[in-house]
């Protein structure tokens, strides 16, 4: 059965404490000691930070959470992913770099990631950077490339079935949504099973529902979808 993959993500924002870690403890970890106290900047290390893994394990996820927690602080950083096609010069006021789906960069966008890399060294700003290859096996230029190897790397994994069904299950309880076996059994083999697009799924099931005075089920949420 083919999947139907969401191209929508949290509409909370993803955020640290909405990032189920599962296997991925460490890196969940050592963001939250790299953030710091919310209410303050914070003095960080210069030394980069790796995430890599494959598509939905959670890479995107860490960077926009740390992301949001720096605006949160008041901060201004330096983001680009693979998305921002002319990347703006590096900025003296950032507190740190964020660079998201490295994998991706063209040839433009590496050349300017690498200057804010060395500017970032040259003015003690962290980087914190993501894609979904180990360093080594990125298909970079190699200056690039070395730099991104350099720091903290950690490798993320999927979440197992059983720990996306704990998930969501623990979502529609916090909800007051009942799931039934069989709709977890649909959502899990229907959908993308990266867990943001699940928790989403969840979010518009829960409205349709309510909306339509509907309990949740297969036919629901086809025709959730059908009015989409």
């Amino acid at each position: 059965m083919q999947q139907i993959a969401l191209d929508i993500g949290l509409s909370a924002g993803p955020t640290v404490a909405n990032f189920f870690a599962g296997p991925n403890e460490a890196a969940l970890k050592h963001l939250e000691l790299w953030i710091g106290a919310k209410s303050s900047a914070q003095v960080r290390s210069p030394v980069p930070t790796y995430f890599w893994g494959p598509e939905g394990s959670g890479k995107s996820h860490l960077l926009k959470a740390a992301r949001e927690a720096l605006r949160e602080q008041g901060a201004r950083v330096g983001w680009m992913d693979a998305n921002v096609l002319e990347p703006a010069e590096f900025d003296e006021t950032w507190v740190a770099v964020l660079m998201d789906d490295v994998h991706l960069y063209t040839a433009e966008q590496q050349h300017m990631a690498f200057n804010w890399f060395v500017n970032a060294q040259t003015h003690q700003r962290p980087v914190l950077a993501a894609g979904e290859l180990a360093p080594i096996e990125l298909k970079l230029r190699d200056d690039l490339r070395t730099r991104l190897g350099w720091g903290h790397i950690y490798g993320l994994q999927l979440l197992s079935e059983p720990e996306r069904r704990a998930v969501l299950r623990q979502a529609a309880d916090a909800r007051g949504v009942f799931l039934s076996d069989e709709v977890m059994d649909f959502m899990l083999k229907r959908f993308s099973r990266d867990l943001g697009s699940l928790m989403e799924l969840l979010e518009l099931m829960d409205g349709y529902a309510l909306q339509t005075q509907r309990a949740i089920t297969i036919p629901m949420i086809k025709a959730m979808l059908d009015n989409q």
